[in-house]
């Protein structure tokens, strides 16, 4: 089996590898800005840790946007944070299109309800392990239980415009999205490679999925 790691000049990229490397030891993974490489893959994963406007401009500029199109509509695909905002159609950091791949537009934390139940102000960005609820089944969430925690470092979160894309939501101030499903897609705005026992579970569920 051959993983294709995008590289973009930004994000977990060695963690990411090493994580899959750990679940599946037969793997061949590969972190790579090589759009015939990524062409070349069974299964993609596009990593993330950064701002949209840098990563939209870094995938035109290595020529990796085709590629990228390709494998999400064609090959099991795992979107990791950026990797996740980049499928909906536009953002408000930068206020950049998106691969549009996903109905919908990626939202900044609002500043009024960065509260927590006890009236205390949250930080922004939502940094730490948070829980996860399964809103509805999907074969990445085998062996995951409901409420598992997850590790999220970011400020903007999808506002899908399907709900039936929703696989997961979080609550920070506000419940949002964290983890939607179409087809060959899925993609979760926390790091299953610094996740421990759940992200490994989730990327070794990727690796055995045939959808």
């Amino acid at each position: 089996m051959k993983v294709a790691v995008v590289d973009y000049g930004m994000g977990n990229l060695r963690s990411v590898s090493k994580a899959i490397e750990h679940v599946e030891p037969q793997a061949r993974v590969e972190v790579t800005d090589d759009p015939g490489r990524i062409a070349g893959a069974d299964r993609v994963v596009f990593p993330g840790q950064g701002a949209m406007p840098d990563c939209m401009r870094e995938m035109e500029a290595r020529g990796l946007r085709s590629a990228v199109l390709e494998a999400a509509r064609t090959r099991p695909f795992l979107g990791i944070c950026i990797g996740l905002q980049m499928l909906f159609e536009r953002s408000d950091e930068g206020g950049v299109a998106g691969l549009a791949l996903l109905p919908g537009t990626v939202r900044r934390f609002p500043p009024e309800a960065m509260v927590d139940a006890r009236g205390r102000k949250l930080k922004v960005p939502h940094m730490g392990w948070n829980r996860v609820r399964q809103t509805r089944p999907h074969v990445l969430w085998s062996g995951i239980e409901d409420g598992s925690r997850f590790y999220f470092v970011h400020s903007y979160f999808p506002m899908e415009a399907e709900a039936a894309l929703v696989r997961g939501t979080t609550d920070y101030g506000v419940p949002f999205t964290c983890a939607v499903a179409r087809d060959n897609i899925f993609a979760v705005q926390f790091h299953p490679e610094k996740s421990q026992t759940a992200g490994l579970q989730l990327l070794s569920n990727f690796l055995n999925w045939n959808p």
